[in-house]
């Protein structure tokens, strides 16, 4: 049994999806591990963690779309407002999507479906350096 952390840094540039799933993979490629469970952790409040398909860009619009509608940034319709229109709606864009995800490593491999991919959902409008904590236990 052995456990392993990294933490992995992303700078954004706006509300879209930024994809990480490369780097993860070669993490686990690195670190040769065999079997176990890849805790991923976003340590932000206003930016969340997917797993989605990375095949049609056309998703990730959808998505953004999709969460604009479903949360407006409208200041008329919240009490916090002091960071700016963004802040509150991205407090809730990623109260409804995850701030954490597990998945399994079999064999050395990362396991994903044919068309998934790991995304950093950033949901603030201005640029943020943001950190996923990666939490390896297993073999």
């Amino acid at each position: 049994m052995r456990q392993e952390f990294f933490e992995l840094q992303v700078k954004t540039n706006g509300q879209k999806l930024y994809e990480f799933t490369d780097k993860t993979i070669n993490w686990v490629k690195e670190k040769k591990f065999i079997n176990g469970i890849l805790n991923l952790s976003i340590l932000h409040t206003s930016a969340s963690l997917i797993v989605q398909e990375n095949a049609d860009p056309d998703v990730q619009a959808d998505l953004i779309n999709y969460f604009d509608k479903l949360v407006p940034m409208n200041n008329k319709l919240y009490i916090h407002t002091v960071e700016g229109k963004d802040d509150m709606p991205a407090h809730i864009k990623s109260t409804l999507t995850n701030n954490q995800i597990s998945l399994s490593i079999k064999k050395n491999e990362l396991i994903l479906g044919t068309w998934q991919g790991l995304y950093l959902f950033e949901h603030r409008i201005q640029s943020h350096e943001r950190k996923i904590f990666h939490h390896f236990i297993g073999e």
